[in-house]
């Protein structure tokens, strides 16, 4: 399961577990604190302020490059681009000076940064094992010309499948970003499966766009979505040559975002990817 349904919105399951943790430190912190006069909130929020910061801050740096043309697209959250490793040594300094210097807040402040950070490891490592455990599914799709294709057909080379719709505009924006890569890195099988609109709406928004991309599949019954546990779009998916789950990524993709992704598969270096390639 990719996403969780709440109510009209779609929530990453990865974001769902995060949060849960961090609901579960604060409560930790204010249940230990309540009785010392000591609540950890203003603390835990400054430590998860700063560790996203700085995990934002080291995958910019780590992808400079890819962001050198316009800087001002570092603030763009929305790629999804973080460096949890940097993050997290960057809230445990944080929280080691806040231990130090607030003696009153050592047992609560520990004992919920221990809990959220406990339940939210177990939750990512049993969402890694599932993500892992996931193979290709073996649907039969059509191509723009009506012809029926199924996805097993496509292994032997990584693969990385984007689902996408027309009307959906993360997916518009991030489409160059994706046909640029195609172009780059013949080595990888990109796949491009429409989810639930016709032939000619899918041809007509193409020729709009002028977007030419290379093996695009319909799927109007949008079964790929349903049987990843995706109930978003845009949502893409890295597989390996064996039609293995190596890692998802929901949401709309940057240039940096999508390398980063693109390095689970395990193939040879990708050459630079730039908006603005046509």
């Amino acid at each position: 399961m990719l996403s969780l349904k709440l109510g009209p919105l779609a929530i990453p399951t990865h974001l769902a577990i995060l949060y849960a943790g961090l609901l579960l430190a604060w409560l930790t912190g204010w249940w230990l604190g309540r009785k010392r006069g000591a609540n950890p909130e203003s603390a835990l929020f400054n430590l998860v302020l700063l560790g996203a910061l700085s995990a934002r801050l080291a995958f910019v740096i780590g992808y400079a490059d890819l962001y050198a043309d316009n800087w001002l697209s570092a603030l763009d959250i929305r790629d999804g681009g973080f460096d949890p490793l940097a993050g997290m040594l960057a809230a445990l300094l944080g929280a080691l000076w806040y231990l130090w210097r607030t003696p009153a807040l050592r047992l609560p402040l520990a004992a919920g940064l221990a809990t959220g950070i406990l339940a939210s490891g177990l939750g990512f490592a049993v969402l890694h094992a599932l993500t892992h455990s996931q193979q290709l599914p073996d649907l039969a799709l059509r191509t723009l010309d009506g012809e029926p294709i199924s996805l097993h057909q496509l292994r032997g080379k990584p693969l990385v499948i984007n689902l996408w719709a027309s009307w959906c505009p993360p997916c518009r924006r991030e489409m160059p970003v994706l046909q640029a890569a195609q172009q780059q890195n013949p080595h990888l099988e990109f796949v491009f499966v429409n989810q639930g609109e016709g032939q000619q709406q899918v041809i007509q928004f193409l020729q709009q766009q002028g977007i030419s991309l290379d093996t695009l599949l319909l799927d109007s019954g949008a079964r790929l979505g349903q049987s990843i546990g995706s109930l978003s779009l845009p949502t893409t998916l890295f597989y390996d040559a064996a039609g293995s789950l190596q890692t998802t990524h929901l949401g709309e993709l940057s240039s940096a975002s999508l390398r980063h992704a693109m390095r689970t598969l395990n193939t040879h270096p990708q050459p630079p990817l730039h908006k603005d390639t046509p």
